[in-house]
């Protein structure tokens, strides 16, 4: 790739202000990618559409020329429908990830007796793979990947093994944002046999993720970034303890003034693009 190429930032949340918002970093996120992209930077950002964001206030529309992929989770075949709006106040696109059966519901991650959605680690499979594979249907290589929020978690771990060899990812660095615990359930016990992909990632490769909690997939992530972000300063210390800098690893402590200026961040992207 040639240096004057211009860099290509791929952010892929859970939330992002104002379309869902779970915690502080929706807005962070919002900022992030409306000041990389003033920096001259390309940004594209894809999250979940749960059922909850208004389709006609925010204006998705569905990407045809996207349609025709199908997502496997344990041999079923899931349509992916992928949906783009524009952010506001920005030239830049953000795609939503969609599904009848796993996102159609009008709720999040609970029900209205608010019981964690026994399905929440497909929803989360289903997720991260329809990411990838529509970074590799755009055919737009991201030099930097930031992960934020535990639906994204298994994304570090795929772009490790089972996507290691697409080129689209060849100069894609990958940054992990671990925030605090945002539920104190376990997953379902075979989530991890249902997140296997065929013979690229054995199970062994889930050693961090096997036991389904907040804190397993944050280690997990956390163990298979480039750059791991601790976004908050309630991160476990069972993570801290484990995730440590090394030559192959970084590690960017936590900035209350994250909250209010994201150029920590937008400094980050570019040491990353640079190096």
């Amino acid at each position: 790739m040639s240096a004057d190429t211009k860099k290509r930032v791929l952010i892929i949340a859970n939330e992002l202000s104002p379309y869902i918002e779970f915690t502080d970093f929706a807005h962070i996120l919002n900022k992030l990618a409306i000041k990389t992209f003033d920096a001259g930077l390309e940004v594209r950002v894809i999250m979940p559409r749960f059922g909850v964001i208004n389709e006609r206030r925010h204006r998705l529309h569905e990407v045809v020329r996207l349609s025709g992929i199908n997502v496997i989770i344990d041999k079923d075949d899931y349509p992916l429908i992928i949906k783009v709006a524009s952010l506001p106040s920005a030239r830049l696109q953000v795609y939503f990830m969609d599904n009848e059966d796993y996102f159609k519901r009008k709720a999040v991650f609970r029900d209205d007796q608010d019981q964690f959605f026994d399905d929440n680690a497909e929803r989360m499979i289903f997720f991260c793979k329809s990411a990838l594979e529509t970074v590799k249907k755009f055919g737009w290589p991201p030099h930097i990947i930031h992960c934020h929020g535990w639906m994204t978690s298994l994304l570090p771990l795929y772009l490790k093994t089972a996507y290691k060899k697409e080129p689209v990812f060849n100069y894609s660095k990958v940054i992990y944002t671990a925030q605090q615990n945002q539920f104190k359930e376990k997953l379902h016990p075979d989530f991890v046999r249902k997140a296997i992909i065929n013979n690229e990632i054995k199970e062994k490769d889930f050693e961090f993720y096997k036991e389904g909690t907040n804190t397993a997939l944050t280690l997990g992530a956390s163990k298979c970034a480039d750059v791991v972000i601790y976004g908050s300063d309630n991160v476990e210390a069972k993570i801290v303890d484990e995730i440590k800098p090394s030559r192959y690893k970084k590690v960017v402590k936590y900035e209350e003034s994250w909250k209010e200026d994201v150029t920590s961040l937008l400094d980050l992207y570019k040491s990353l693009t640079e190096s």
